[in-house]
């Protein structure tokens, strides 16, 4: 029955490609709705803005898609330890060895992973449709090149403001931080060792990231949440102020843990909300932003995207046969699957969050005092690590 039923990815980000290379192995019958990418190879020194931090779980489901292999290995990062700081003295640090693991994450570029699923996708010729999704109309969906595409299953991957989430009628609610992220890469007078650096400041979450080595010395990618009118000043500013005004707050925070730190790429700024849809509806299934969004302070967006692809996969292999893959029984069981990890990573990112966002002195006592102890407990830090993955 798979040959015969036909489902449609919509949105050709990093979820949607996973989703359609992961679909088409699992034998079925797949089409992709969305302008097609064509990533490049970059310069040598060129890094692209956007990074992720690649769980090991993620890592895992990106293997048996067969393309992790296909990233070039000098640009992705394992980061082996992670050292978070409160803003009042609490301090935490991670390593892997205290799980046995290689590595707690792999950072690797946006642009790198398109690349390699798209060689993928070359591969498996799934057939595309080089358009925008404009509209449902039944069971079929139109775009704004005038096709009209029957489907069994549409699957939408299409984003935080996902058109399909809003023609399908899924309920969704979205909360506003009131911060912006920004991010940018840094040239760093001393080595990151594969280190993951994390600064809760009280109103703002400042990380470092590790990446390869570029001509002008070590590198890190800089992702700094703070109030929107902080950013929107920074933002404002010409180039150059704008680059020693980050400086100047980076060393304010960082201090000495990376050395003198310098901008050397274009700066980026975005809002940061808190997402969630029902994330099914009649014949339709979200992923990725489109289905939820958490802050980023955990680093756990994409690696939840991949995890609603792995599930959704899994749902619809193991379906009874007598069930077509739209019906509203086996997507029930996928938002089911889905459930408590998404829930556990809004509660868990988003308390921290507020966690650190209020400044009362009992507060600030007590979150510090925490970690403090944490960094004490080995069972704590085994804990911890495994919920990162």
């Amino acid at each position: 029955m798979k040959e015969q039923e036909s489902i449609v990815v919509c949105g050709s980000g990093i979820v949607g490609l996973a989703a359609a290379l992961g679909l088409t192995r699992a034998g079925f019958r797949v089409t992709i709705v969305g302008p097609r990418p064509s990533p490049q190879a970059p310069p040598e020194d060129f890094w692209h803005p956007r990074v992720y931090a690649i769980s090991p779980s993620s890592r895992q489901f990106l293997e048996s898609l067969g393309m992790w292999a296909l990233m070039d290995a000098r640009r992705v990062t394992p980061v082996q330890a992670m050292e978070v700081f409160g803003d009042s003295g609490g301090h935490v640090s991670l390593h892997a060895w205290q799980t046995m693991d290689t590595a707690l994450a792999w950072i690797v570029e946006s642009g790198e992973l398109e690349r390699a699923l798209m060689q993928s996708i070359q591969v498996y010729g799934i057939d595309w449709c080089d358009a925008h999704f404009t509209s449902l109309e039944g069971s079929h969906l139109a775009t704004d090149k005038g096709q009209r595409l029957a489907f069994d299953l549409l699957v939408g991957a299409d984003g935080a403001y996902s058109p399909v989430r809003t023609a399908a009628k899924i309920a969704h609610h979205k909360k506003s931080y009131g911060d912006h992220g920004m991010v940018t890469h840094l040239t760093t007078a001393l080595a990151h060792q594969n280190i993951a650096f994390q600064w809760f400041t009280g109103d703002s979450v400042l990380a470092l990231l590790p990446l390869a080595d570029t001509r002008q010395g070590s590198q890190a990618s800089m992702v700094w949440s703070m109030p929107q009118a902080d950013a929107s000043r920074l933002m404002a500013l010409p180039t150059g102020e704008r680059n020693a005004r980050l400086q100047e707050g980076l060393h304010a925070v960082a201090g000495d843990s990376l050395g003198d730190l310098e901008v050397r790429s274009e700066v980026f700024s975005f809002p940061l909300t808190l997402e969630r849809s029902r994330m099914i509806g009649d014949r339709v299934a979200l992923v990725g932003d489109a289905a939820h969004r958490v802050h980023p302070l955990a680093g756990q967006g994409l690696n939840l995207g991949l995890g609603d692809v792995r599930d959704l996969i899994a749902t619809l292999r193991h379906k009874e046969s007598w069930y077509g893959v739209g019906d509203y029984r086996v997507l029930a069981r996928y938002r089911r699957q889905r459930a408590e990890p998404v829930q556990a990573m809004r509660l868990a990112t988003d308390g921290l969050y507020q966690l650190f966002a209020r400044n009362n002195a009992p507060l600030m006592w007590t979150r510090n005092v925490g970690m403090h102890w944490v960094n004490k407990l080995s069972f704590a830090k085994r804990l911890l690590i495994h919920g990162a993955k």
